[in-house]
């Protein structure tokens, strides 16, 4: 039995129940059926520290209406959550509580007891953020929810470290790394955020040896030449040749270094003389090797200059440029001081300027990996969407370099590298060590770093389902079906995810990338704490319903467009919403029908016909827009026809029907048609509002439980008429126009007209005669090929013209009274302001701005009494006729 909807839609009072209702029922858990095709969507794993934010909130709502829609379709759809451990975010976060409460670091309590605390913290909070993503009605698998550190995805990660160095895929060595001094580790190429900024070039002077002469070079890092050891000139540049193959000295060290010639020098830049430093620059780091350059590491890992350093060791990298440019600048070897504009290394988590250094770190080969990864994209067998994202994609893994996955951190998977403090041999293995295999030593400590996050989250697409183990859920849900995430996360995942996939599974991870953008505030700027702009998602859904939020991200969205977040967006959702909610509680209170059956097509009346081909479209291009991913369009053409074709029309013109209990057949072919549209609406709704379609749901003559495991709607080319489509657009276009004049004329709904329609479509308008004493406040309606009416207001519009007697639209006594008072008004208004204007005193007196403001009123006064007087006479003439 149907329950009730109640008088009010208020989503706090549903949502929570109804969700609790879809997982008691276990519709989200996604059973193999080898009958039906699988759809599979893995969830970014949000970070374990983090909360529900609108970026989540975005990413997550596309995923849902994705899921929902194919779950609805009959696919076998899966969406698979979890969490990420967040390497860096979570050990700062730990480590900043335990500095709190407990005025200790890490290192105070080392390595185990620190990870118990981590392990700890994550029991604690890891779960905040699953519980957020159902207050926004995520329908993901809850069974199979994955954490990228559990038992499982560790095994994976092992098994594909392993595999990749066995392979000669991963290996370590002492090369130049991205280093954040605040983070205390190294970083990828992705981890880096280039951003152009404010900058200076110096321009310093090397001594020649054995000479007088100086070589001037340029340079943006003055602290770095501490490091120097060669200075590089074009090959080509005629005005150094002469000097390559002799030596200068680096001033405030006194240190000899080479001049070289290498092709990598830009003559015009600077003074066409770069300095080399190839332990904390990376095109320095490459001419070093070119040309067997020593290395000398002079910054360390808390960005301070070490004992290589000379006099300056001890000092902040900041504070020692400082230092330098003034002791240069006391030899008289500073020439000059350029202000520039250049691209400045930032990282992504902490946001301080990262410094290149070297350092003994793991690494992935790349060039091999990519290949193949480049190939599938290029062929497409993986389809970006938006497409102009597989140009940024492909441009990025075609220039790639081996990818730095070793983090000096303690929480996240440990390098599986055990050394033996005995033999000195290093063993790489999927199971921990104990014993050398070499010497048979149990002196055996595991390397101390672990592995980058992304290195784990590589692998989500097959380690959730399984791997390395060969699950049933891996045969069947892989590979995935869709990728949803943001555009700037294309490096760190997806093309990490796409060349893993390939290498360990033989096939791609997934068909499509469907990347969306960011979710800015109403003036366009990104979300942050220091600007203060953000906006919680949960507060908005304890206000307005998860509904409303969901419908305002699917409206608002456009493939890998950023959006602006309007709060006002957010109540005009809202206000759907309720709008969608009393036209279900006003067919329900008409409905006395057990079962929706919908009658022969030849039965239905012309509005039935109508709103079933205008359905039919919608589902039809609804569906077209959703395969594409337009959800933003989909949701568009989903609203205007709620609101303005069901809401405002079909109901409006349905109405005398429901209310005649006498003509039965009409009575049910009506409550028929209603139920049946009000169905399928909800049906197309439900991927982006769940919970008010299902409350609705429940409340109507329907067989199954849940709109959850309803059929999704499907094009019906019998309800298509193109003819009833237009004969209806002429009737309605004729209604729009008749109350448009009404409300020009100010005449008031309760104000009865007698209607003259002249047409060709007799039959029609005969038919639909009705809708305009409904909709048109008609008293009387006479159709005809022709008439002759005086004294009427004509509207014109397709296929007919329309004739309303002026007498039915106003009082001509009533009206010649009122326009004459008017009249007598405005000659009051103009007497007393011609006066004012004529009086010297306020001439003189009176501001400029005040005068102006009186001549505008007369000049207005003046006009509305000719309006009025010209009113006033065509009714006189009325009334003398």
């Amino acid at each position: 039995m149907p329950k009730e909807l109640p008088t009010k839609y208020n989503p706090s009072e549903i949502e929570d129940d109804i969700y609790q209702f879809w997982q008691d029922k276990k519709y989200f858990h996604a059973k193999i059926d080898k009958k039906a095709k699988p759809f599979t969507i893995v969830i970014p794993p949000p970070n374990v520290t983090g909360q529900l934010h609108m970026g989540h909130a975005l990413d997550e709502t596309i995923q849902d209406i994705l899921i929902r829609y194919k779950r609805m379709q009959g696919f076998c759809a899966l969406w698979v959550p979890g969490t990420d451990h967040a390497g860096i975010a979570t050990q700062i976060k730990v480590e900043e509580v335990l500095k709190k409460e407990e005025g200790k670091t890490r290192h105070d309590l080392g390595r185990e007891a620190f990870l118990e605390k981590v392990w700890e913290w994550k029991k604690l909070y890891g779960n905040r953020i699953t519980s957020q993503l159902k207050k926004l009605g995520s329908s993901c698998d809850w069974d199979r929810e994955r954490f990228t550190m559990d038992e499982g995805c560790s095994k994976a990660v092992r098994e594909v470290f392993v595999d990749f160095y066995e392979k000669g895929l991963i290996y370590k060595g002492n090369r130049i790394i991205n280093w954040c001094p605040s983070c205390n580790t190294a970083l990828s190429d992705a981890e880096v955020e280039y951003s152009e900024q404010d900058g200076k070039l110096w321009y310093i002077k090397y001594q020649l040896e054995n000479s007088d002469d100086f070589i001037t070079i340029a340079t943006t890092r003055p602290e770095t030449m501490l490091g120097d050891t060669a200075i590089a000139v074009n090959p080509n540049d005629e005005r150094y040749r002469n000097l390559v193959g002799k030596y200068a000295i680096l001033p405030l060290l006194n240190r000899k270094i080479e001049i070289i010639a290498d092709d990598y020098v830009e003559p015009s830049f600077g003074t066409g003389c770069v300095k080399i430093t190839p332990c904390h620059d990376p095109n320095d780091f490459e001419i070093g090797n070119r040309h067997n350059l020593e290395k000398i590491l002079v910054i360390d890992g808390n960005g301070k200059i070490n004992k290589n350093g000379g006099i300056y060791a001890g000092l902040d990298r900041i504070e020692a440029r400082a230092r330098i440019i003034e002791d240069l600048d006391k030899l008289s070897l500073l020439v000059k001081i350029e202000e520039i504009k250049h691209n400045v290394g930032k990282c992504y988590r902490c946001k301080n300027t990262i410094e290149p250094l070297t350092s003994s770190q793991w690494f992935v080969k790349m060039e091999e990996l990519a290949k193949p990864a480049i190939d599938v994209v290029k062929k497409g067998e993986i389809n970006f969407v938006p497409e102009r994202f597989s140009k940024t994609y492909l441009n990025w893994m075609e220039n790639v370099h081996d990818w730095c996955i070793s983090r000096q951190l303690w929480w996240g998977h440990r390098i599986p590298a055990f050394y033996c403090d005995d033999c000195d041999t290093m063993t790489v293995s999927k199971k921990d060590i104990k014993v050398c295999p070499h010497c048979g030593s149990k002196k055996i400590h595991q390397d101390e770093d672990v592995l980058d996050t992304w290195f784990s989250s590589a692998l989500w697409p097959f380690s959730t389902l399984g791997f390395p183990d060969k699950t049933e859920d891996l045969k069947y849900f892989y590979p995935t079906s869709v990728l949803v995430t943001g555009y700037d996360i294309i490096f760190f995942w997806v093309a990490r995810m796409i060349f893993s996939g390939l290498h360990h599974m033989k096939e791609i991870p997934f068909k499509t990338v469907f990347l969306h953008g960011i979710v800015r505030d109403d003036q366009g700027r990104k979300m942050s704490k220091s600007l203060g702009n953000g906006i919680d998602p949960l507060e908005i859904i304890d206000e307005y319903g998860a509904d409303a939020l969901r419908f305002t991200l699917a409206t608002g969205n456009s493939p890998g467009n950023d959006m602006r977040f309007y709060k006002e967006r957010v109540e005009a959702s809202g206000n759907f919403a309720n709008k969608l909610w009393n036209a279900a509680r006003f067919s329900l209170m008409n409905i006395t029908i057990d079962k929706i059956t919908i009658p022969n097509i030849s039965e239905l009346h012309i509005e039935d016909r109508w709103i079933l081909s205008k359905l039919n479209t919608l589902i039809l291009e609804y569906t077209e827009n959703l395969d594409k991913y337009e959800i933003g369009i989909a949701a568009a053409k989903l609203y205007d026809f709620t609101w303005e074709i069901f809401c405002d029309w079909y109901i409006e013109l349905l109405k005398p029907r429901l209310y005649n209990k006498e003509d039965i057949k009409s009575n049910i072919s009506a409550q028929n048609t209603i139920c049946y549209v009000l169905m399928n609406i909800l049906k197309l709704l439900h991927p982006i509002m769940p919970f008010i379609t299902e409350e609705i749901w429940q409340c109507l003559p329907v067989v199954t439980e849940s709109i959850m495991i309803s059929k999704f709607p499907t094009y019906n080319k019998e309800y298509y008429s193109k003819e009833i489509e237009i004969d209806m657009e002429r009737v309605m276009g004729a209604i729009r126009n008749i109350r448009a004049i009404r409300t020009q004329m100010n005449v008031l709904p309760s104000k009865k007209t007698k209607l003259f329609i002249e047409t060709s479509h007799r039959k029609l308008f005969n038919d639909v005669a009705p809708f305009f004493e409904k909709l048109a406040f008609a008293s009387e309606t006479s159709i005809s090929e022709s008439f002759l009416i005086k004294n009427a207001v004509t509207v014109i519009c397709d296929g007919a013209k329309i004739f309303i007697p002026l007498e039915e639209l106003v009082d001509v006594k009533e009206e010649i009274a009122r326009l004459t008072l008017e009249v007598a008004k405005f000659d009051s208004e103009i007497l007393r302001i011609e006066k004012k204007l004529s009086n010297e005193g306020f001439i003189s007196k009176a501001p400029a701005n005040v005068i102006d403001e009186e001549k505008a009123k007369l000049e207005k006064y003046t006009q509305m009494k000719n309006d009025s007087v010209t009113a006033l006479n065509k009714y006189n003439k009325l009334q003398s006729n």
